[in-house]
């Protein structure tokens, strides 16, 4: 921990001369150990403090504003946003304007001119205000600077396109790490324990060997363990393919229930949700909560009661039962595991672009999906992304943090046909982020990296021409494609039938033909007994965590239903 005030990240509490001693003893009384914390009263003070601050290249970690200020309080806290725009802002109310000022306060969260508003606290150990403020401070921390306390070490000459990846799942999956270049002190050791003329990247953890060549797939095996853990002879209750919000759900309640639960995921725990930066309308947590704490909770739980969930697993097939009582088998690219019944819960993939120059830069300026990861990089920069849905919202609002600029490009003539609207207000009142209609990326490149993009029109038919206008092209140091989705089901069998766009059919939905004495399988259930799907990858999914979740629990009660007969 830095041992000098003038290292530590800063706390500032801008308030009205009569609570400016309460709310210092309230902040410094927690947090003066590890941040430096400033109570200033008034706006013109504040705004003069946090220039200084920003000019000498402190770390703003959160702002908190008293209502009761004069003027406008949120007019200050847009004006204090401008100035650092990674710290959390939050509104201090006293009871009294707490309540009379609710409605403009709820308008500002809405439109994310805020990130919380909270009571001032009226006594001592109001662990409720605490609570919130931790959380503020945990999320700024984990996304706004590199962390002081690293448990994994990347040593990279910074030419390695494994390198987004690998960082994208140790984000996701809540592990913080550090770079170190070949010829650091950390490098040279590592290297010398791998060997001289080892492949870069070379990613160490505490208590493993390093990894030499390192990438996603070999980190998550190193550090989370491999299906032949389970022995050649285990058959599990519950095998779920996927562990976004539908297959951890589904990992939890089946654990908990005594059934023996095994999660392959391909990628990271999470799925897309895991991706996202903030979730704010998942039920329960009134100041949102980002994919990955989502889904290291979600994690944890379900590993607490038993499941067994192993990363970087991509299944390639699946056996269905060749006989009533006989284990249904599902093929991953180093073997198989046998279940007497699955849940798919692989969710969706993103879309790809097909612009060749652009597929060359992925990893260099170029990511599918948020990559939260690597938006501490964009600071400063140009940044365009590509998608229409909550999840590219998210994300250009996370990005907006670092980035000088954000460019969401969509094809449709605006965001309300595919995006929640608490995410278009918050858009609508951003400066830095500017939504450009009617348009798609046709080309980009750079030396090595990303450096420029061409937009075009999309012509009235829908046929992609420039619609009258010339292609323009444009500077770009960051594309983030989050195209819409596809099922990532093509290893699927042809005995679990699924409809003309590839997700899978459930319950009703299954043709009649596929039907049992004349009775449609289980709402969740498959053609095939005792094969389910819950969340984004069935037809007829709301696309949303929390029904994704609803559906991976409830998949549970029906695979105890099958396992009983």
């Amino acid at each position: 921990m830095p041992d000098h005030p003038a290292e530590l990240p800063v706390i500032v509490v801008v308030t009205i001369a009569d609570r400016r001693a309460a709310l210092e003893s309230e902040f410094t009384s927690r947090y003066a150990r590890d941040y430096d914390v400033r109570t200033v009263v008034e706006g013109p003070a504040a705004k003069a403090m946090l220039v200084q601050l920003v000019t000498s290249g402190r770390d703003v970690a959160l702002v908190g504003v008293d209502h009761g200020v004069s003027g406008d309080a949120l007019m200050l806290m847009d004006a204090l946003r401008l100035k650092t725009p990674r710290s959390r802002r939050i509104i201090l109310a006293a009871p009294a304007a707490f309540f009379t000022g609710l409605a403009g306060l709820r308008a500002a969260l809405a439109q994310g001119r805020i990130d919380s508003y909270l009571m001032i606290p009226q006594g001592p150990r109001d662990e409720e205000f605490h609570s919130a403020i931790s959380d503020f401070l945990s999320d700024w921390a984990w996304s706004s600077r590199a962390p002081e306390v690293t448990q994994v070490s990347i040593v990279d000459d910074g030419h390695q396109v494994e390198v987004p990846g690998i960082r994208d799942f140790l984000d996701r999956m809540g592990l913080a790490y550090a770079r170190f270049t070949p010829d650091s002190e950390v490098g040279r050791r590592l290297s010398a324990a791998v060997g001289p003329d080892a492949a870069l990247p070379i990613v160490a953890s505490l208590g493993r060997p390093p990894l030499a060549g390192a990438t996603q797939r070999s980190v998550a095996s190193a550090f989370y363990g491999t299906p032949d853990d389970l022995g050649p002879d285990h058959i599990a209750d519950l095998l779920v393919v996927g562990a976004g919000p539908a297959g951890l759900a589904a990992a939890v309640y089946g654990a908990s229930e005594a059934l023996s639960t095994v999660v392959l995921e391909a990628d990271a725990v999470g799925g897309q949700a895991g991706t996202s930066s903030m979730i704010r309308n998942y039920l329960g947590f009134p100041r949102g909560i980002s994919g990955m704490r989502l889904a290291l909770r979600a994690r944890v739980q379900a590993t607490r009661f038993g499941a067994r969930i192993f990363t970087g697993r991509n299944v390639v097939g699946l056996r269905p039962a060749a006989a009533p009582g006989q284990p249904h088998i599902v093929e991953h690219e180093d073997g198989e595991l046998r279940a007497r019944t699955v849940l798919i819960a692989c969710g969706v993939s993103y879309r790809r672009l097909g612009v060749p120059d652009i597929e060359s830069l992925i990893g260099r300026g170029v990511y599918y999906g948020a990559a939260s990861s690597v938006a501490r990089d964009m600071a400063g920069k140009d940044v365009f992304v590509v998608g229409g849905g909550n999840s590219a919202g998210q994300a250009a609002l996370h990005l907006a943090r670092f980035a000088r600029s954000v460019t969401i490009v969509v094809r449709r003539d605006g965001l309300a046909a595919t995006m929640s609207a608490y995410l278009i207000n918050e858009i609508g009142t951003h400066r830095r982020i500017t939504v450009r209609t009617g348009s798609r990326v046709v080309d980009g490149g750079g030396s090595g990296y990303l450096e420029w993009l061409t937009l075009a029109g999309i012509g009235i038919d829908g046929s992609g021409g420039s619609g009258g206008a010339e292609p323009e092209r444009v500077s770009a140091d960051g594309l983030f494609l989050l195209l819409g989705a596809d099922p990532g089901c093509g290893w699927l069998p042809p005995e679990v039938v699924r409809d003309a766009r590839g997700f899978v059919l459930t319950g009703r939905d299954v043709p009649s033909e596929h039907w049992s004495d004349g009775l449609p399988p289980a709402p969740l259930e498959t053609t095939v007994p005792g094969i389910f799907a819950a969340g984004d990858v069935r037809d007829g999914s709301m696309k949303r965590v929390a029904a994704a979740s609803g559906e991976g629990a409830s998949a549970v009660a029906q695979v105890h239903t099958h396992l009983a007969l």
